[in-house]
């Protein structure tokens, strides 16, 4: 009898607690091999994509908005709302198989982001500061743009390969300009 209560033990042991862990870990959603995590940075809608016969009044009214802004931390709260949008539009291209359109409005996102560190230079030296808040959210705002451009990178034809590395290197640079903001 005691040689069948330690077999029940061992089986218990070695059979049944292995497999309950591993079912309770696969119904969990955990995994052994975790993936890149996701920046927890939401986009802005994006409204009229490039391809909308009216886009050209949305760019009418962002060159507007920026000439009439003087405050340089407004302007570059604006940069990156600008950014943001473009990011946004670029990948709602991108999932319409507009590969050449999305680069475009994906390059001209990080080219809006890549003036907002000179902009809070330019307002530091003016006696204002930026926010940390707002610094932080830029930080947030880079990593995520990084990962989007890294996906296009992932899911667009091979030859269009070259223009998302130039992206993903003036994303680089910005970074490391916004790592010098107190």
């Amino acid at each position: 009898m005691k040689k069948f209560g330690r077999a029940i033990l061992i089986f218990l042991i070695l059979v049944i607690l292995p497999a309950m862990a591993y079912f309770v870990m696969e119904s969990s959603g955990a995994s052994i091999n975790t993936p890149q995590e996701k920046v927890a940075y939401d986009l802005p809608y994006p409204g009229i994509l490039p391809d909308h016969p009216l886009y050209f009044l949305k760019i009418v009214r962002d060159r507007i908005t920026e000439f009439l802004t003087r405050d340089n931390i407004k302007k570059a709260q604006i940069y990156l709302l600008y950014s943001d949008k473009r990011v946004a539009m670029a990948m709602a291209l991108a999932k319409k198989g507009k590969s050449q359109p999305a680069i475009s409005t994906f390059s001209k996102a990080e080219k809006y982001f890549s003036m907002i560190p000179d902009l809070l230079k330019e307002a530091k030296k003016q006696g204002g500061q930026a926010p940390s808040s707002f610094v932080e959210t830029l930080k947030l705002a880079n990593a995520k743009h990084a990962e989007l451009i890294g996906e296009m990178i992932k899911t667009l034809p091979e030859g269009l390969q070259e223009p998302l590395n130039q992206l993903l290197k003036l994303n680089l640079e910005t970074k490391k300009a916004l790592e010098t903001l107190p």
